[in-house]
């Protein structure tokens, strides 16, 4: 059980190098978007991969021009994380709103109209596609 842990680092931290040092949109090797490869239609992740190099550069400007979807999704996680250890640490009882019914319905509702307003080819919506 340890080592599969072991594993799971390891394979995190070796990703993690390749992206810091690695820049997607200059290489060919990382995997593309199905969707948008055959479609040509972005899906709501579409950009992640370079989000993330620009997350491990610490470009906050680079991630929200690749996906603010990423962005909103790494901020929905640090309240997670922050509440979860007040919690714990605090032993506190902070309401978690992840845990709310209604989350899931309103995250959905947000991927899908983030998903419509990237693929409109006019100006603002254009902003929301990958650079």
């Amino acid at each position: 059980m340890k080592l599969k842990y072991i594993g799971i680092l390891l394979l995190g931290t070796g990703l993690a190098f390749l992206y810091f040092f690695v820049n997607p949109s200059n290489v060919n090797f990382f995997p593309k978007c199905p969707l948008y490869v055959t479609t040509g239609i972005y899906c709501p992740g579409c950009g992640s991969q370079r989000a993330t190099h620009q997350l491990l550069q610490l470009n906050i400007l680079g991630i929200l021009q690749q996906n603010i979807l990423y962005f909103l999704g790494l901020l929905f996680l640090t309240y997670h994380g922050i509440v979860t250890l007040l919690n714990y640490t605090l032993k506190k009882n902070i309401y978690n709103y992840i845990y709310h019914p209604k989350t899931p319905i309103i995250i959905l509702i947000i991927v899908i109209i983030f998903w419509i307003l990237r693929n409109i080819p006019y100006y603002p919506f254009n902003m929301l596609a990958p650079n």
